[in-house]
């Protein structure tokens, strides 16, 4: 009878967690800061949830992380993300901060030397839904000096809570829960 109760326990687990995998990755807590930071990689919804915030007064400074390793028609991703930028009213608020990092925690390091330029303890993270969990996470513990909040830059044909629902959906939602377990058990754990 013991063994038909646990196991029982176990199923329901794992159902609540199967059910609940794409909700338990999103943190969405924006808090007002002294920098809003725009986490490289996704560059259409990132970058106008960040402004949002801006204009919204959540702080009064905006950086936006570019990987530097890429090219688009001969022009390198800050300088396109520069010209974006300096087409908008609020520029003289944001800049960019060019990076050169594969992962989340190289990131970290090269966007404290951008933070610290402006002097920022607080620090707000805007990053696609799925990647708010371990992006906070990460920034965190790479960078104890700051304190962070998060919020969720949805995009609907990447992502939704309801993975089962979308075939792209539940790729995302599996790839992440590996970089989460990942950095978790692993990453986390190197110096």
């Amino acid at each position: 009878m013991t063994k038909v109760r646990l196991i029982l326990i176990l199923l329901v687990a794992v159902a609540f967690f199967v059910f609940a995998a794409g909700r338990l990755l999103v943190v969405n807590h924006p808090e007002h800061a002294d920098v809003i930071l725009v986490l490289a990689g996704e560059t259409q919804v990132r970058p106008q949830r960040g402004v949002e915030l801006l204009q919204a007064g959540y702080a009064p400074r905006l950086i936006l992380d570019v990987s530097r390793r890429e090219m688009v028609f001969n022009l390198t991703l800050p300088d396109l993300a520069q010209h974006w930028v300096n087409s908008l009213p609020e520029s003289q608020q944001m800049s960019v901060c060019a990076i050169s990092g594969f992962s989340t925690k190289e990131e970290t390091h090269e966007a404290d030397q951008c933070i610290r330029r402006l002097n920022a303890h607080n620090v707000l993270l805007v990053t696609s839904d799925f990647h708010t969990r371990r992006a906070s996470s990460i920034f965190e513990h790479e960078l104890p000096q700051y304190h962070f909040s998060v919020t969720a830059a949805y995009n609907p044909p990447t992502f939704g809570t309801a993975w089962w629902r979308n075939r792209e959906w539940a790729k995302t939602t599996f790839y992440e829960w590996v970089r989460l377990f990942w950095w978790e058990a692993v990453d986390r754990w190197r110096s």
